[in-house]
């Protein structure tokens, strides 16, 4: 799945805050994604990101 910085990309489980879209705001060997609900960041190794990533609902522009 192509995915990019600032993508809006959806996950197989949601955050507890009940929403299920995060943006990506670094890509590197971890990926560091912001909910776009409660704005809470997680950084999660990029092997990690790929196995938990859903689809990407928005590409950036």
């Amino acid at each position: 799945m192509e995915y990019e910085l600032l993508d809006i990309v959806q996950m197989k489980k949601s955050h507890p805050c009940g929403s299920n879209t995060w943006e990506i705001i670094r890509v590197g060997m971890d990926i560091k994604i912001k909910c776009e609900g409660c704005g809470h960041i997680v950084m999660l190794p990029r092997r990690e990101f790929e196995r938990k990533l859903k689809k990407v609902v928005e590409h950036a522009e």
